[in-house]
């Protein structure tokens, strides 16, 4: 009866309004993160394991887990505790540095040879009935395994159990959210994970059932774990994006470039219709304009005509009067004949009705000319300013900042980073050696659109993309054919990437002032 009733309670919050599916790559980039708290004992010089439980990392060198975790460790000054990570290699040791025994929160630093990723924090408190994960190494698991003492201090890929919050509510004097993502002996110090692999809390202790009554469960909230850690002046790295899925950040890119395109073919009929309109005014004014013209010149001839009769009138008196006058009759015969070839290539020299199709053609490129062409459009040299569009990013655990973004045409950037082209796209690939996360960025110099989809990678599948990404250097800006080298060179390293990344970040780049 409980487990049908549990059953019809999860079918019922899968109905809730605004519940997002836990993405399993984010869960699995969280549990990176995540390393066995291991107390260890001394005797006749050999070491074994007196509890564990679980922690998470906050920063390269710092774990959080709950104080009741570390007590022996507290109270016997010759336990240790050790720190076992989730992504291979060996065990290290740990130094308590921080202990708040009123909210069951425990800082450790790690002092070997290891770096984690630190989990991100999420910035709010999850929303009830949202779903969540618990992260840990419960004991029953391990018994159920048989794994024998010895195995405790071997590496392993943490327990990830799904539930759903059922409130936020205070307990034992701190804050903490109640939840029924399940957790037992071992689990307690692991993180509780909203749906994007966040942080929402440290899960702590769960509710009695002896009874048989529905299993809750308890983790310490954000609340407290945020204050704990500035106290202990560990910055955390919160987020406080909504958490949205790859699929639905996709759709709605689709979305938006439908109603781009829609926007777009709107605007073409608009400039179109606009364009013939002004055709039309051009056409009629130039119609006006050449019928004048030529009236005009008609006119000046017939006028010139008129006057050439009047002086040729006025030299043929003049011969009738006296033809041995020959200078004034030379002056009024060219006088005369001035006139009329004046008249003459006015007639001729009138605009024909093609002058009109010029004419429209010329008012046409004109009115392009003042329209501009928008140079956001052009690529070549640019000096930009990139910044986040959040509605079009979907970040988990990325510092975001905005980006001074110097581009030239041949693919260089800021003068010292060369991108590569290929299929039409600009890209490079960065595989760093201190943080287990690969990008890939993107430039679309036409729209001014700079977008990077971030990795996050287990050691294992880290290790391959550093491998593949050290066969090859990388050309230098200016380098000749650079850009369509480094797009075949980066290649190998694209192929090992899985199919959909767990971050994108957008950026809209605009000039820099």
């Amino acid at each position: 009866m409980r487990h049908l009733l549990s059953l019809f309670a999860a079918f019922l919050v899968l109905l809730a309004p605004g519940s997002i599916r836990a993405d399993p790559a984010d869960i699995d980039a969280a549990a990176r993160g995540v390393v066995r708290v291991v107390i260890i004992g001394e005797e006749d010089d050999e070491l074994f394991p007196v509890s564990h439980g679980t922690g998470f990392a906050v920063s390269g060198d710092t774990v959080v887990t709950n104080a009741h975790v570390v007590r022996d460790a507290m109270h016997d000054k010759d336990m240790d505790i050790g720190i076992v990570s989730s992504g291979g290699g060996e065990a290290v040791y740990g130094q308590l540095i921080a202990v708040s025994g009123r909210n069951d929160l425990a800082l450790i630093r790690i002092t070997g040879d290891l770096r984690l990723p630190p989990l991100a924090i999420a910035g709010g408190m999850p929303p009830d009935s949202g779903e969540v994960t618990s992260v840990g190494y419960p004991m029953n698991v391990d018994r159920a395994q048989g794994l024998s003492i010895s195995d405790i201090f071997r590496s392993q890929p943490p327990v990830k159990s799904r539930g759903f919050v059922s409130g936020a509510r205070p307990s034992r004097q701190f804050d903490t959210i109640l939840h029924t993502a399940p957790i037992a002996r071992g689990n307690s110090g692991g993180p509780l994970v909203d749906s994007c692999g966040r942080v929402v809390g440290v899960n702590s202790f769960g509710a009695d059932n002896d009874g048989g009554d529905a299993e809750f469960f308890f983790a310490v909230s954000n609340r407290e774990l945020i204050p704990f850690l500035r106290a202990n002046e560990i910055e955390p790295r919160i987020n406080n994006t909504t958490c949205r899925s790859m699929a639905d950040l996709d759709q709605a890119e689709r979305e938006r470039m439908q109603r781009e395109q829609i926007a777009a073919r709107e605007d073409l009929a608009e400039r179109s219709e606009a364009q013939r309109a002004r055709r039309d005014r051009a056409l009629l004014e130039a119609e006006q304009a050449v019928i004048t013209d030529r009236e005009d010149r008609v006119f000046l001839s017939f006028v010139l005509l008129l006057v050439a009769f009047g002086l040729g009138q006025w030299a043929l008196a003049l011969w009738n009067k006296d033809p041995r006058d020959d200078k004034k009759l030379r002056i009024v015969g060219g006088a005369t004949a001035v006139v009329v070839l004046v008249a003459l290539a006015a007639y001729l020299t009138r605009p024909g009705l093609d002058e009109i199709d010029r004419r429209v053609a010329a008012a046409m490129q004109d009115g392009d000319d003042d329209a501009g062409g928008g140079e956001a459009g052009e690529p070549g040299d640019l000096a930009l300013l990139c910044r986040l569009v959040p509605e079009r990013s979907r970040i988990t655990s990325a510092d975001v900042k905005d980006v001074e973004f110097d581009w030239t045409a041949d693919g260089c950037v800021n003068t010292r980073t060369q991108y590569g082209f290929s299929g039409g796209t600009w890209s490079r690939v960065f595989v760093p050696d201190d943080e287990d996360a690969v990008s890939v960025n993107s430039f679309d110099p036409d729209r001014r659109i700079f977008r990077t989809e971030r990795y996050l990678l287990p050691r294992t599948e880290m290790n391959e993309a550093r491998e593949a990404r050290g066969k090859f250097e990388a050309p230098k800006c200016g380098s000749e054919n650079a850009a369509a080298q480094l797009g075949e060179l980066q290649s190998e390293v694209l192929g090992r990437m899985p199919q959909q990344a767990n971050e994108r970040l957008v950026y809209e780049c605009n000039a820099r002032n």
